[in-house]
């Protein structure tokens, strides 16, 4: 196979990439460019700086074009999930996007219920009830008739607002889209009823295009601002976890994925989506994944704690690195406290810390000590939690999960890793790091024919990339303690 080369620009919540493939036999990465995503304040909102991202993206594509990469196949761009730019006449930008942490949802979801039942909500969408998905930041705009939402022509999700500026084509990715809780999940077409019923503009939204599919070249003032040809730009698994499980480097069987970063995502990939009572009551999402597969899974609070934690005691004057705060939480007394990482006080407290004391004084548990105890109730919490989840879809599934594969940032912790193998009871494969990349790249190289199918991608991820297994350890006292703090686990309130 001759060498075959693709672009991935992965933006993250805080930080975001461009990434070079090179797909022949193997494939093999190389990060050209790597920028922040500061988060803005102005005037009671939180806002990302599109500007400034957009910008960064060129610097990506420019870097590609310097480094002698003008024979790229394709550019496909992915992000975070529910996060959206308005576009009124005349392809006329309307504000920067507003963050999914903003505080306009407060009382959205409440406010939503009382126009549609929450139990109609979901068995329409069979989308994970979060006070910020896309339906609540809508509703918080028109319930307060923001002047942006009544001038807007078209609403773009953030992957796809990236390839309009890149294009000048206005699209609207499925994995993107089935993470607004708008999205019929058994038709894979905007849900009208609930459009309607919440008053929310249909005009805004444009038709579904499947995960891998062409939507245009790099505009002139493009090219000539990166030094790149009129490349393709695909519009890829644009939801970040839709790329990272397409990512897992798996083979037939029983396997469950854990997407670990700033969230945890956690769950199994099917062929249809499960929306009954069980699913409802549980809080699982059926989001859209590639090739016609849905995303069965559960957000969970991931690595947002301990990211949290270190920025405070940072701010606080003591800088510590992710290995040195990970090897004081290895030496820590176990099981101290347990937490459940989906207490809404976790969601974007001013001091993490102090909030995780605060559950365990409210839970009759004495709080961390020092750093090293708060990072391993951290990690301790979380591999619950995990364990709590699988369950959960074992019983819905009516299956035994044979394995959990760890892809993404998180992957990269061993003692995190080896708590799920504990808790769970489960063999832990954990890697590729890059996972969201990837994905990102196996789906553009399935658009230009250079690989024929999503499992024809991950066994060349396989191939081209080492993972680490993690055995279970100590199982009986993680039992123990998983009994005994199972219901204080079972609570979901962000």
């Amino acid at each position: 196979m001759a060498d075959a080369k693709f672009l991935a620009l992965d933006f993250g919540a805080s930080s975001g990439r461009a990434i070079l493939a090179t797909v022949n036999e193997t494939i093999s990465l190389q990060e050209l460019h790597r920028f922040g995503n500061p988060q803005i304040r102005m005037l009671n909102h939180t806002y990302w700086d599109l500007a400034f991202l957009f910008n960064e993206l060129k610097k990506g594509l420019a870097a590609a074009g310097r480094a002698g990469h003008r024979d790229l196949q394709a550019i496909g761009v992915d992000t975070w999930g529910v996060d959206f730019g308005l576009v009124g006449r005349n392809h006329t930008l309307l504000g920067n996007p507003v963050t999914y942490r903003d505080s306009r949802t407060e009382g959205m979801m409440e406010a939503a219920f009382s126009l549609v039942p929450q139990e109609e909500i979901y068995r329409r969408t069979g989308i994970q009830f979060m006070s910020f998905n896309t339906i609540y930041q809508l509703l918080s705009m028109v319930q307060e008739r923001h002047p942006l939402l009544e001038v807007a022509d078209r609403l773009l999700f953030m992957p796809d607002l990236f390839n309009y500026l890149m294009t000048g084509e206005m699209t609207c990715e499925y994995s993107i889209a089935s993470t607004s809780q708008l999205l019929n999940a058994r038709t894979r077409n905007w849900e009208s009823l609930l459009l309607k019923k919440l008053a929310i503009p249909e005009h805004l939204f444009l038709p579904i295009l499947e995960s891998g599919t062409p939507i245009g070249r790099l505009t002139a003032d493009v090219q000539a601002e990166t030094d790149l040809p009129p490349v393709d730009v695909i519009a890829t698994a644009g939801h970040d976890t839709a790329g990272a499980v397409a990512a897992v480097p798996a083979k037939a069987g029983r396997w469950g994925y854990l997407s670990s970063g700033t969230w945890s995502l956690i769950g199994v990939e099917i062929d249809q989506p499960i929306i009954d009572e069980h699913s409802y009551a549980a809080g699982f999402t059926n989001e859209g994944g590639v090739q016609n597969t849905i995303r069965f899974l559960r957000n969970v609070m991931g690595m947002w704690l301990f990211e949290q934690c270190r920025a405070r005691w940072e701010r606080e004057g003591d800088k510590l690195s992710y290995d040195r705060l990970i090897a004081m939480a290895q030496a820590a007394e176990p099981f101290l406290a347990v937490i459940n990482p989906d207490d809404a006080r976790f969601l974007n407290p001013s001091d993490m810390p102090q909030a995780i004391l605060s559950f365990c004084r409210d839970s009759g548990q004495p709080g961390p000590q020092d750093q090293g105890q708060m990072v391993r109730t951290i990690f301790e919490g979380l591999a619950l939690k995990y364990r709590f989840v699988l369950e959960q879809i074992e019983r819905m599934r009516g299956i035994q999960l044979d394995s959990l594969h760890i892809v993404g940032g998180g992957s990269q912790n061993d003692l995190l890793n080896q708590f799920t193998a504990n808790a769970t009871g489960l063999p832990v494969v954990a890697g590729p790091v890059e996972a969201t990349a990837l994905g990102n790249v196996i789906v553009q190289a399935m658009a230009k024919k250079v690989i024929g199918s999503l499992q024809q991608g991950r066994d060349l991820i396989a191939r081209s990339f080492q993972v680490k297994t993690f055995m279970p350890q100590d199982t009986d006292r993680w039992q123990e303690k998983y009994e005994t703090h199972r219901s204080l686990l079972m609570t979901t309130r962000f």
